[in-house]
């Protein structure tokens, strides 16, 4: 695949998206990149702002085979991954698949189930397989995890600790809409009954599994200057050195910030990154990787306007 044809499959699946979702760009051009980087991707934001119905419209645009888990308190990591069941007729164990064993996971609410069925997801985002019982199963190519959860919710939610949240990719802030396109919402969905469904809307797969696969390694073709690279170090190594974050971001996340960076040139037909492309995604890459230090969460900072002062005080190549 060219990079050109990835750029048109890109558009092709925002069009499709756009057919039941209003506004939200910002955050399809990171589920994007995210796709054919083959990053995971956590959404937070109110109740009732489509984060669940985006991921299945996603879904439904790009072919792929899709799974949801409601993550609960009560929640066993054996109902995520599935289990060998002994089947009397047979006097054997049969493999029951959990709902993991699918191309799109929604992990809805993550937040509410504790660490140990949140670790259930460790070993399929990090290396795409599952372990039962000694055995391991692999996962599709194309696995992919959008988790959601709910920032304002304080009762009966285990906050994901720092290991599970650097298998995310972006963690992506989904705000409320405009008063325009709110309208837009309440004039598209304000005269349906019951829950929307894509399919209602004319969604349709305009790719597959096969096509996905080979726009990833179409990035391949993408080259990463070394001035992009010393400038995707500078700014990694500048969140470690600032006094007003107590854990500043990891190699991994230099690593998952150049990847994604030649995503998102990838998707705009370039076989180059430029240093806007860094700038783009540093917020989201780095936001949930950072801890505040006791003087900047006293003083009321915010990660994302400190990332911002690190992208603007990193020099940039020419």
């Amino acid at each position: 695949m060219t990079l050109d044809e990835v750029r048109a499959m890109a558009q092709a699946i925002r069009q499709e998206v756009g057919k039941a979702i209003v506004g939200q760009e910002e955050t399809v051009d990171h589920l994007l990149v995210a796709l054919v980087s083959e990053g995971h991707v956590l959404l937070e934001g109110p109740p009732g702002t489509a984060k669940t119905f985006l991921a299945q419209c996603f879904a439904c645009a790009l072919g792929l085979d899709y799974g949801r888990i409601q993550f609960t308190p009560d929640l066993l990591p054996g109902d995520i991954l599935g289990s060998n069941l002994f089947n009397f007729q047979t006097s054997q164990f049969t493999l029951t698949r959990g709902p993991i064993f699918c191309e799109l996971l929604l992990a809805d609410e993550i937040n509410r189930t504790p660490p140990k069925t949140q670790a259930a997801l460790l070993e399929a985002m990090q290396e795409r397989r599952v372990t039962l019982d000694g055995e391991t199963h692999a996962l599709p190519d194309r696995f992919m995890v959008v988790a959601t959860q709910n920032p304002i919710e304080n009762q009966g939610v285990y906050p994901l600790p720092e290991a599970q949240l650097d298998r995310f990719l972006f963690k992506l802030l989904v705000p409320y809409p405009s008063e325009e396109e709110e309208a837009a919402i309440v004039a598209r969905y304000g005269e349906r009954q019951g829950p929307p469904r894509p399919a209602e809307f004319g969604i349709a797969a305009v790719t597959d599994a096969a096509r996905l696969g080979e726009a990833s390694a179409a990035l391949n073709g993408v080259t990463v200057a070394k001035e992009i690279v010393d400038y995707v170090v500078r700014l990694v190594r500048a969140t470690r050195e600032t006094t007003d974050l107590s854990s500043g971001a990891s190699p991994r996340a230099a690593v998952l910030l150049a990847n994604a960076a030649r995503a998102r040139a990838a998707l705009e037909g370039r076989d180059y990154v430029i240093p806007d492309d860094v700038k783009a995604l540093a917020t989201a890459v780095l936001r949930h990787r950072l801890v505040l230090s006791p003087a900047a969460e006293i003083e009321g900072r915010e990660v994302e306007a400190l990332v911002a002062d690190l992208v603007e005080s990193t020099e940039a190549p020419r």
